[in-house]
């Protein structure tokens, strides 16, 4: 799509004046015509959004004015792999779609930066090939968004490994570790993309396959188990035998009088239960609040009270 910016007049004008009028950020007329009170109201939109703030309107921040109801809708259709990895991107990051694709933290573990649901990032070489994705595949979107710090990227990501880490040292707070602006408000506002979620659910597919063996490991069937699972893979790694042992001596124990439903959810209580015990004493609680959610469908997690049939789709029914 066209970039629409000052001095750019037709009917598309038009419609970004209304969206901004009904949305609080525009009182001037409806005349068509991109002046300084339509760029000063798509820079407030903008700045609310979290996008990175440029005045212009290109497909992201078009996106965001008239599609972000049914973006967020959308998720219900998404393939389950994309609802697993919106789940537990709202567990790690306490934010939901799209935001939850947009997790960012510095330097504070030695690997540069980790950025996305599963928090590639550049010490390990994780995160330049989701990147180098991006900019293949989806350029015109990453150029609005990162506008004249375009070509920095680029050549940050064609450069070597230490010229690349002394490059993204030098754009975060070097104790805090906090990304300074405007890097981290691009970096976000890219998370926050179709096209960059897209990458994400591609590059997380390995995880969601070993999560699927788990549920056929455990005789698992439901849509509910591969979030619980693929939650396992992400935030623990794995399940260890002697862990595996337990949890199969309890699953034997079950009535077998129990409906395949109540089996299920019975058999992933237990496995929730017996892994977050297994965890670091620091952490039991909080593995067990998001295994436990997963399992029985609903649950509070760091304060925030999930439904994960209402808001992300993912039920007791076979997954497919």
């Amino acid at each position: 799509m066209p970039l629409y910016r000052i001095g750019s007049i037709g009917e598309e004008i038009k419609s970004i004046q209304r969206k901004l009028r009904e949305l609080g950020f525009y009182r001037g007329p409806v005349d068509g015509i991109f002046g300084g009170g339509t760029e000063a109201a798509v820079r407030a939109f903008q700045k609310s959004k979290g996008l990175s703030v440029d005045g212009i309107v290109g497909p992201v921040t078009w996106n965001y004015l008239f599609n972000e109801d049914i973006k967020e809708n959308a998720l219900l259709s998404r393939p389950l792999i994309h609802r697993c990895l919106a789940l537990t991107g709202s567990f790690e990051t306490g934010r939901p779609v799209p935001d939850c694709f947009a997790g960012i933290s510095g330097d504070f573990d030695g690997q540069g930066m980790s950025f996305g649901v599963l928090q590639w990032n550049f010490g390990q070489n994780s995160l330049q090939p989701l990147l180098n994705d991006m900019i293949n595949e989806h350029q015109e979107v990453v150029k609005e968004i990162f506008h004249n710090y375009f070509d920095v990227l680029v050549d940050a990501l064609n450069s070597d490994k230490e010229d690349l880490m002394t490059f993204i040292r030098s754009i975060q707070h070097p104790v805090r570790h906090y990304i300074y602006e405007p890097w981290r408000g691009m970096f976000k506002s890219l998370g926050r993309t179709e096209e960059f979620q897209e990458i994400q659910v591609r590059y997380a597919e390995r995880l969601f396959n070993a999560a699927l063996s788990l549920c056929n490991e455990y005789e698992l069937w439901s849509e509910r188990a591969v979030a619980l699972m693929f939650d396992i893979k992400v935030q623990n790694g794995s399940i260890s035998r002697v862990v595996k042992r337990q949890i199969i001596r309890e699953i034997e124990e079950l009535s077998p009088d129990l409906s395949d439903e109540d089996r299920e959810v019975q058999k992933m209580t237990i496995i929730a239960n017996r892994r977050a015990e297994a965890s670091n004493p620091r952490w039991i609680e909080d593995v067990r609040a998001r295994k436990l959610c997963c399992a029985q469908g609903h649950g509070v997690v760091h304060g925030i009270r999930y439904d994960i049939r209402e808001q992300f789709g993912i039920e007791l029914k076979p997954y497919e």
